[in-house]
């Protein structure tokens, strides 16, 4: 078996093939391999791929060979953008594997996510799986912990869709305003 490096460059042209054909399972799969061949010194993480693959699979609504993938990723432990586990219980979600889900997440929370995409993505899945009370926490928690940082422009962003989110997840939830909602005035 060759062993090879993974650019970002190469990545990104996996990834919009992918968008351009429709062809997720296939890119998910090229992806798999690469994972399994990359080399340490790669400029893309075996793990990252591993989730790259799994984002893929879901895409294509693959959510058990989702699940895989990102167990893969959580295997390794490698650094990934998103971290795996929110990323399985995502997918969890999907397969309606609610207490699964929900014991990728304690671990999770238990050991404080470094990323504010973690954060958003988990607020995402929470909102879209009408978990108003779980998602309002993590957003919340990734928003507090993020604000009055310096942050790159691009996580700054972030920011500004998480505070987004919190603020329509608040709003179904008939919550009044707060401080926190009160920052989207300053964007």
């Amino acid at each position: 078996m060759r062993v090879t490096r993974v650019t970002t460059a190469e990545l990104d042209r996996l990834e919009f093939h992918a968008v351009r054909s429709g062809e997720h399972g296939e890119v998910a799969a090229r992806l798999l391999d690469l994972a399994n061949r990359v080399d340490a010194g790669s400029e893309i993480s075996r793990a990252e791929l591993f989730v790259r693959a799994g984002e893929q699979w879901e895409i294509a609504q693959e959510y058990e060979r989702a699940c895989s993938a990102y167990q893969r990723a959580i295997d390794d432990g490698g650094p990934t953008v998103i971290d795996a586990r929110a990323l399985s219980a995502g997918a969890l979600l999907q397969l309606d594997e609610m207490e699964q889900a929900r014991a990728q997440l304690k671990r999770l929370e238990s050991e404080e996510p470094r990323g504010l995409q973690t954060y958003l993505h988990v607020a995402e899945a929470l909102y879209a799986h009408d978990d108003l009370e779980g998602a309002e926490r993590w957003a919340t928690e990734g928003a507090r912990r993020f604000l009055d940082r310096d942050l790159t422009p691009y996580v700054h962003d972030l920011l500004w869709e998480l505070l987004r989110i919190r603020f329509r997840i608040r709003a179904d939830r008939g919550l009044p305003e707060d401080d926190l909602d009160r920052r989207l005035d300053e964007e």
